[in-house]
């Protein structure tokens, strides 16, 4: 089958396509979702009235061409309609994170200046009912599930908006059609927001062309095709998921399952078992975590077959996957490895069947990276941004290497400026920051170039390589490069340390705080009978100090073998009595670090670390589930590691 519909220039928004594959797939899957343990499947056609009679009922509600649609919650068909609602008769949804409070969704509404919103469920909608009184431009909600909201007023069932659809297109069979006929594709498809890494959120606005280019030149790139399979488990809100689960869907033709809930999604990749797979390195991170814990627990004889057969995928997995030379001793020993490791460890991680696999968002360390690719799943870079549409570059096949992110996407050009930033300029180059002309000028020139803000250039082989926000790359007093971002993901690789921040610029020497994983760590404690009752506590333990030190060191003697980064070694550490938290401000809702914000809450900590000191006062505030606010304090421990002579090490 072919990638694109035949017919794709005219179809030139997603409506448009939306109404062509009901047309030419009628039939086929579109959407599946599991309620209540059993997967429901939706086809093109169902689709496609489905998003119609919402277009049509939000239209009696008063949305109009222009007005913006927020739209929060876990991913659910209803949801995906719901843009293609909106869209259809003109308007532009807003996707925003499922677990952003309520100051932070009213941040966004405010900014999107948006009237109508479409909720999942009772905790999305009483969000929205406080948001309204302090932002009264909320005019009209509806949700989706009606649990818990039978007595609620003023707020619209999903479904009762599409009866009053089906009135409307009784009267003007029509409506919605006329309005889709009127769409162009340099119209704004979308709006989404950034994670505000550095500052407030801005809304990043992408049209209907910049969408439709992403998403077809990535499919064409890994030869995705009508009906591959792929489980959508990443917040709507973030741009990945946009462009794999809805415009690359409208495009290609692609399945999109949505898991019943954030906590099977395992047993739902297990059963769906996707060919089209994406995991941004926090996730492929926790992957491993479990792994390691399950080995750990595992009987001796089967940990030491895990071990052999492992490191015998590590040395020659890539190259089978690659289709590079490879003996046939070799060739038999890894099809053992398949038999008795690989294929149930894939069976177990739901990608038995993945044909074209991507990692982005962040970088991935190596270790990580490697991993899978051991395994035999054809696990790739890809470099972008939300003002990319995605895609600035991806690995192709049969080159892949750890250490690039792969050559430019088709029809994308690069350049390095002459502080070493990255630059693009492309098809998908967003249209505008939503009312931010300052922010626009500043991050998009005249000619479409953007800059990324990362630091990197191109190999001998056309291969950008990033290594770090250009922000942060920076060196020691003595003149060494400090890449933070580096390290930490050495130190990530490690299933007991679930994040870190590394700090050093113009200073005399590298120091990090550790934050452990609470799931790894206890049971390794349990194992070893050593007692705690929380994390705060666990954290604070000397024996884990000491298996997070063992790590550090581990993570010097790395650095000691690269002449870049051998006096970017890790000299004192502390563990954070804490997880580092979006609802703190710590991490921003994509789960990056926000580096200025937490050296400047925890100031006193890091000139503890900078100094010689071996411990240090803390109070932090912290935000627990339920909104209330409360404190940790406590003495934090502050231990010195062992760092490695290059000279030494290379004798």
């Amino acid at each position: 089958m072919t990638s694109v519909p035949a017919n794709a220039g005219s179809n030139d928004t997603f409506p448009k396509m939306l109404v062509e594959m009901a047309r030419s797939r009628g039939a086929a899957p579109a959407y599946r979702e599991k309620e209540h343990g059993i997967w429901q499947t939706y086809d093109w056609t169902r689709s496609a009235a489905e998003t119609r009679r919402l277009a049509a009922g939000l239209h009696t509600l008063g949305f109009r061409r222009g007005d913006k649609l927020v739209i929060v919650g876990d991913n659910r068909p209803r949801l995906y309609w719901a843009m293609g609602a909106a869209q259809a008769i003109g308007g532009v949804p807003v996707p925003v994170y499922q677990d952003s409070v309520a100051a932070e969704l009213a941040y966004v509404i405010e900014n999107a200046e948006a009237r109508f919103a479409v909720a999942e469920n009772q905790e999305q909608v009483d969000k929205l009912l406080e948001i309204q009184r302090s932002v009264p431009s909320l005019k009209t909600i509806v949700y989706d599930d009606p649990r818990g909201l039978r007595h609620y007023e003023g707020v619209h069932a999903y479904a009762d908006v599409q009866t009053r659809g089906d009135e409307a297109l009784a009267r003007d069979a029509e409506l919605v059609s006329r309005e889709t006929a009127v769409g162009k594709g340099a119209d704004a498809a979308i709006m989404l927001y950034t994670s505000g890494t550095t500052g407030r959120p801005k809304g990043v606005v992408l049209s209907h062309d910049n969408l439709a280019w992403a998403a077809r030149a990535g499919g064409r790139v890994d030869g995705l095709r009508a009906g591959d399979e792929l489980l959508s488990y990443l917040p709507m809100a973030w741009v990945g998921d946009h462009i794999f689960s809805y415009a690359q869907g409208h495009t290609i033709g692609l399945v999109v399952n949505c898991p019943e809930s954030a906590a099977t999604v395992m047993t739902d990749l297990r059963e769906i078992g996707p060919t089209y797979y994406f995991a941004p390195p926090r996730v492929l991170e926790n992957l491993i975590t479990q792994v390691t814990i399950r080995m750990e627990d595992a009987g001796a004889l089967q940990r030491r077959m895990f071990r052999y057969f492992m490191a015998h995928a590590r040395r020659v997995g890539s190259a089978l996957l690659d289709g590079a030379p490879v003996s046939a001793a070799d060739r038999l020993l890894y099809r053992l490895g398949e038999w008795f490791v690989y294929g149930p460890l894939k069976n177990q991680l739901g990608m038995s069947r993945v044909r074209v696999a991507y990692t982005a968002g962040e970088a991935v360390g190596p270790e990580i990276f490697n991993f899978f690719r051991a395994l035999g799943v054809n696990m790739k870079q890809l470099y972008g941004q939300t003002e990319a549409s995605v895609f600035v570059t991806i690995h192709p096949d049969g080159e892949v290497f750890q250490d690039t992110v792969g050559k430019p996407v088709p029809d994308v050009e690069l350049k390095i400026a002459d502080n070493g930033e990255v630059l693009y300029r492309s098809p998908g180059v967003f249209r505008e920051y939503f009312k931010n002309p300052t922010a626009t000028a500043d991050t998009k020139t005249a000619d479409g170039w953007v800059h990324t803000g990362d630091a990197g250039y191109l190999d001998q082989r056309g291969h950008l390589r990033i290594i770090d926000r250009a922000k942060d790359v920076g060196k020691l007093k003595d003149g060494t490069l400090f890449a933070p971002k580096y390290i930490e993901n050495k130190l990530k690789f490690f299933p007991h340390i679930n994040e870190a921040v590394a700090f050093g610029q113009d200073g005399d020497f590298v120091s990090a705080f550790v934050n452990i994983d609470m799931t790894a760590v206890g049971d390794w404690a349990e194992r070893r009978n050593i007692s705690y009752a929380s994390y705060q506590e666990l954290a604070a333990r000397p024996e884990v100090y000491d298996l997070i030190q063992s790590e550090i060191e581990e993570v010097n003697r790395d650095l000691a073998d690269d002449p870049r980064m051998a006096g970017a070694q890790i000299r004192r550490f502390l563990v954070l009595p804490k997880a580092l938290d979006a609802d703190d401000g710590e991490l921003t809702r994509t789960n990056k670090v926000r580096r200025g914000f937490i050296g400047d809450r925890y100031k006193s900590l890091v000139d503890a670390l900078n100094g010689s000191a071996t411990s240090v006062r803390m109070s932090a505030e912290v935000t627990f589930e339920d909104g209330r606010k409360g404190l940790i304090e406590g003495t934090v421990a502050i231990r010195d590691a062992a760092t490695v002579q290059p000279a030494r090490r290379a004798a």
